[in-house]
């Protein structure tokens, strides 16, 4: 697997903009003004085609790399982490249509 990740251009706004978000997250919890997070992700749905090797004494469970693929769904993922709430949406497409 390979990550992706968006190397940002760390100037004095960049540092700034992250010690804003930083300063946020670390204020104390007021219901009356709560900092809600945001998160998306495509996730492939797989299923095996071959069983599985059962685990043994010191050998973990063993999956063949052969799948067959059953499409795509998007997770969206929405949370409050110092209310200790979370909601995840998965949907067949990113758009309203």
């Amino acid at each position: 697997m390979k990550e992706q990740w968006c190397i940002p251009e760390v100037n004095a706004e960049f540092v700034l903009r992250m010690e804003d978000v930083l300063d946020l997250y670390n204020e104390q919890y007021n219901p009356k003004k709560p900092v809600l997070c945001l998160d998306e992700r495509p996730y492939q749905l797989v299923e095996e085609v071959r069983l599985p090797i059962p685990a043994e004494p010191k050998q973990p469970e063993r999956y063949d790399y052969e799948y067959k693929r059953n499409g795509v769904v998007n997770l969206f993922a929405f949370f409050e982490p110092r209310a200790g709430w979370r909601h995840i949406e998965v949907t067949q497409r990113r758009t309203l249509i």
